[in-house]
């Protein structure tokens, strides 16, 4: 019951993520490297989109760590790291504007976005308990316990999968923003469309993984109580 067929395609899905997370940090060191033609810093890019769309209360703050950029749509604020709150450079402005991305769509109610908040309490509480479920209903042959992890185990596989045009849509206002802007010019769409492009992956990647671990689980399920 431990090893399946399926388990070939999640680790070919576990390749690709990790890959997916050395393409991230690969394109972010290049484009770090590369000044945006604007002058301005990731801080600056930030706070002049947000002022655009009328956020003159969301705060651009600065975070520890690299690569650790987010919006907290909580506190309803843009945090951003070092090299990218500092940084004047391609993937500063990229990754900066990504963010804003996920402030603009708050403000709008973005439907995906609100169906994401709207999930992760209980997605915080299933995917706690699916992986006890689902190991016990292995170890116990009890394959009611296996039906339960696989319904509290697919809200994560949900939400991770909800989470793909959350990011894909922030990436597209960013470039849309700082086009609109005049932020970065044409010759520069490659380098952001590398930086972003490179980051959107390791969500695919990770929704992949799940939807496959999601198909395992009820694979064996289906199996089991065929044979019961």
């Amino acid at each position: 019951m431990f090893f399946h067929p399926m388990d070939f395609l999640i680790l070919i899905a576990f390749a690709v993520s990790i890959w997916a997370q050395f393409k991230v940090k690969g394109n972010f060191s290049k484009w770090s490297d590369v000044p945006a033609s604007s002058g301005l810093t990731g801080a600056e890019v930030a706070r002049l989109i947000l002022d655009r769309n009328g956020l003159y209360d969301v705060p651009v703050e600065l975070v520890p760590g690299t690569l650790t950029d987010h919006y907290d749509p909580i506190a309803r604020a843009v945090r951003l790291s070092e090299p990218v709150y500092y940084g004047r450079s391609i993937a500063a402005v990229s990754v900066a504007a990504h963010e804003v991305g996920h402030a603009v769509q708050h403000q709008q109610a973005y439907g995906a976005l609100v169906l994401r908040h709207r999930m992760f309490p209980i997605v915080n509480f299933t995917s706690g308990m699916a992986p006890f479920l689902l190991l016990g209903g292995f170890l116990l042959q009890q394959f009611s316990l296996i039906g339960l992890g696989i319904i509290l185990f697919s809200f994560a596989v949900a939400f991770q999968v909800i989470t793909l045009p959350v990011e894909f849509n922030a990436s597209s206002r960013a470039k849309d923003f700082m086009i609109a802007e005049g932020i970065i010019r044409n010759e520069e769409e490659r380098g952001v469309n590398k930086v972003l492009n490179a980051a959107a992956l390791t969500y695919v990647a990770a929704a992949l993984i799940s939807v496959l671990e999601l198909i395992k689980y009820v694979l064996i399920f289906v199996q089991g109580n065929n044979e019961d």
